[in-house]
């Protein structure tokens, strides 16, 4: 098996992630945070260490980093924490559903609306057209780290100024960027991430990182082991938006996640990762009956997170990955839930399939992979 579907779920995870799980799931067994007996104590301890790992990867307070169940969950505690009667969202044309669903959601809830700006090559026009988007309504830029089906990268710095400049508050979706791009606290006011995916955590688990500078409702209430004397939720995060007992194994097992890729570096990962995609990329141009959505080269790799989509002429992209998967290569067929990013590169009736590698594949399995598409 060559697993290459790391865009959705990184497989293998580090060894210590395994072994972390593992013992959490022992040594760590009581609820954390809702009891004063020697075992809970202990449990929460373990939970803040990950999230003091966690809240220093993304430059942010302990007390910021709020642990969620995935990044769609994240990204709905922001979205829909930030609305307001008549609010008006902007969101870029390469959203998962994970972001444009629950901002669609929010502002027809709201009586608000919603506006597109398009994400190009060019870094100024990409940001010159989400400036013309933003209103005096504005409460939210929601937008992605760079696009789960071509990899484009977003001028995330300078959406953030942007965003200053015009008083609104910017979302950022870093499921594809988390990890890998140099994403910290000073890059948005609310950071989304997937725990499963480039941070090697365990499923069950995400990130929501916010400065503190814009307030969210909640959308979600209940015990959080503080405050319990009162019927209104706390207003201190994390406790906010942490009501119910936390997936606490998963999120001990996050923080071995981030501390493998502190120790690996992103920049290091992200550079293995775009030179296997560098390979794929300068190899399958050259074989008659495939198709590259896009083309990731020396020259323009810095704006590119490791991802590639592509088809084969002859068989639909889930035919195709279906090929692959009986040939022992692991890659996801279809719209990948981001129907935005697949109109907007014209394959949307078909999808394409995805090559996403990791930190733990190699140039030997993408040469294997290279002589399979020849066959095939």
């Amino acid at each position: 098996m060559v697993y290459l579907d790391n865009a959705a779920t990184t497989y293998p995870k580090p060894q210590n992630v395994y072994r972390t799980w593992q013992s959490a799931m022992s040594v760590c067994g009581a609820n954390p945070g809702r009891s004063g007996h020697e075992f809970s104590m202990k449990t929460a301890e373990a939970v803040y260490k990950s999230r003091e790992i966690c809240a220093d990867f993304f430059g942010a307070s302990p007390e910021n980093t709020i642990f969620t169940l995935n990044c769609t969950h994240a990204l709905n505690f922001a979205v829909k924490g930030i609305a307001r009667r008549g609010c008006h969202f902007v969101v870029s044309d390469m959203e998962h559903n994970a972001a444009i669903r629950p901002v669609y959601s929010a502002a027809k809830a709201m009586d608000g609306a919603c506006t597109m700006f398009e994400v190009e090559f060019d870094t100024e026009q990409t940001v010159l057209n989400a400036e013309r988007a933003i209103t005096p309504h504005t409460a939210a830029l929601v937008c992605t780290a760079a696009s789960n089906v071509i990899g484009l990268r977003t001028p995330v710095n300078e959406l953030a100024d942007l965003c200053r400049k015009r008083g609104v508050c910017f979302i950022l979706d870093a499921a594809q960027g988390a990890g890998t791009l140099p994403l910290t606290s000073e890059n948005a006011d609310i950071i989304c991430a997937a725990g499963h995916k480039g941070l090697y955590g365990p499923m069950g688990t995400g990130l929501m990182i916010t400065n503190g500078k814009y307030p969210l409702s909640t959308i979600i209430e209940g015990g959080t082991g503080s405050a319990s004397e009162s019927i209104v939720q706390p207003d201190f995060t994390p406790d906010r938006f942490e009501s119910g007992t936390i997936n606490t194994a998963g999120v001990v097992a996050l923080g071995a996640g981030v501390d493998f890729v502190t120790r690996k570096t992103p920049k290091a990962i992200l550079e293995h990762e775009l030179s296997l995609c560098e390979l794929f990329c300068s190899a399958a141009e050259r074989i008659d009956g495939i198709i590259l959505h896009n083309r990731i080269t020396p020259q323009n790799k810095n704006r590119y997170a490791p991802v590639v989509s592509f088809n084969f002429e002859r068989y639909g992209s889930e035919e195709g990955a279906r090929l692959l998967s009986e040939h022992g290569f692991y890659m996801r067929g279809g719209l990948h839930c981001a129907p935005l990013a697949h109109k907007k590169i014209g394959t949307i009736k078909g999808g394409t399939i995805r090559f996403s590698p990791s930190a733990f594949n190699n140039f030997r399995e993408v040469e294997r992979l290279i002589d399979v598409l020849r066959k095939i």
